[in-house]
């Protein structure tokens, strides 16, 4: 990347639409110059419900971003979630032409071509090629191979492809908001640099995200990613409950949750289970109600019981619980709740932490994602300038920019 070089990172969430501009400093360190955000309600349960909605919060963000920056941003890379992504695990080994004369550019280029040369399913199309390792004969992993002796070469990659329907639906956000999109990126593998510390980064390790509204699952085996998913709850689903069962406002169930906040009923200490004064009960007959805070932890650990449960059969079902070492939590749905690193162990039967990070401490939780996103695609080395664009009308252009960027990948 070159000094000066911009990226522009987009999460569309629950509740809001966060922009972050990054610009490469004269220390070759992806600086922050703008975070802007915008209420929306446009997504719900991980479903896209409003595009208007979505891209009118769209385009504000940009608009202030761009009133901070003086900087005209004509495209951006957006996260996706978990649901709407599959990835596919693909290595094509390649036999050399001239063994003699070592591997030649030609020889990786032609493998890189190919390595993206997988069925698609009917309604799935590709958003991204993320080249793991580059393996000799020999079984040496090299970063490049060009020059080497070998008489073969195999190049492993994560062909991930996303819901088609889902990416037009991004396209016509972003067109509206009158930008293009550079690139498609799922929410966890954006986050995993920002999130798992350096030993996290070359283990086993299983990321969740808790959001307002939805829980992103992200499995990666050292730098491997090999599986995500999503589940429609969050943070807003425990509000809602404790709304609900104490007939309550959500507002005053927001405070309350963020007041108390407690994954587990048990450990509370009996000297310490207070008093709590209900100011919003909607019963006429039960103004001002007092409950005990056992009760309010109770309606918590409740749903954040069945999170993890789903988490944990879906891992189950789909054969990768056994190969997972530690689990990692963050989010702002779960941000505020005490020991739920502990519901977490004791519901998936894996180690788990709230997540520390590298530079999380730094971020505020508003724009965690679309921060990581930035520092995600400014450590890969096709990243893509503001004023650039691709034609997200055209699926063979938008390949097109997926292999040029493979290629830089190993060539840069």
């Amino acid at each position: 990347m070159a000094i000066g070089d911009i990226i522009v990172g987009v999460d569309i969430g629950t509740t809001k639409v966060a922009t972050v501009v990054g610009e490469v400093n004269n220390f070759g360190q992806i600086e922050i110059i703008s975070s802007t955000s915008y209420k929306c309600s446009g997504l719900k349960k991980g479903k896209i419900i409003n595009e208007d909605e979505i891209s009118l919060s769209l385009a504000k963000t940009i608009k202030d971003a761009e009133d901070e920056t003086n900087l005209k941003i004509n495209s951006a890379y957006v996260t996706i979630q978990g649901k709407y992504a599959t990835i596919v695990q693909n290595s094509i080994t390649k036999e050399v032409k001239d063994k003699y004369s070592g591997i030649s550019m030609r020889d990786v280029q032609s493998a890189i071509m190919q390595v993206k040369d997988i069925e698609i399913p009917d309604g799935k199309t590709l958003i991204d090629v993320v080249p793991d390792k580059i393996t000799l004969d020999n079984g040496t992993v090299v970063t490049d191979p060009v020059g080497n002796l070998s008489s073969s070469f195999t190049v492993s990659a994560q062909v991930i492809l996303a819901e088609k329907d889902y990416v037009r639906q991004l396209n016509t956000i972003f067109k509206r908001a009158g930008l293009e999109i550079d690139g498609i990126v799922p929410i966890t593998l954006a986050e995993r640099n920002l999130i798992l510390d350096n030993n996290e980064l070359h283990d086993n390790v299983m990321l969740l995200d808790i959001g307002a509204g939805n829980t992103d699952i992200g499995v990666f085996e050292g730098s491997s990613f090999v599986y995500t998913n999503s589940i429609p709850l969050g943070g807003d689903n425990i509000t809602n409950d404790i709304a609900l069962v104490l007939n309550i406002s959500e507002e005053e169930a927001d405070k309350l949750k963020r007041q108390y906040g407690l994954a587990l009923k048990s450990y509370i200490d009996s000297d310490k289970d207070n008093d709590i004064i209900l100011n919003t009960c909607k019963d006429e007959k039960n103004k001002n109600k007092i409950i005990k805070s056992s009760e309010l932890i109770e309606i918590i650990e409740a749903r954040i019981e069945e999170i993890f449960s789903i988490i944990n059969k879906d891992i189950t079902n789909q054969g990768i619980k056994s190969r997972i070492n530690n689990v990692v939590l963050t989010g702002q749905g779960i941000i505020n709740i005490n020991k739920s690193d502990v519901a977490g162990k004791i519901n998936l039967n894996i180690p788990v932490k709230i997540s520390t990070g590298r530079a999380i401490s730094t971020v505020k939780p508003n724009y965690r994602t679309s921060y990581a996103l930035v520092r995600y695609i400014a450590a890969r080395p096709f990243t893509k300038s503001v004023s650039s664009s691709i034609d997200t009308k055209s699926e063979e252009n938008f390949f097109k920019n997926i292999i040029d960027r493979i290629k830089e990948f190993f060539y840069s």
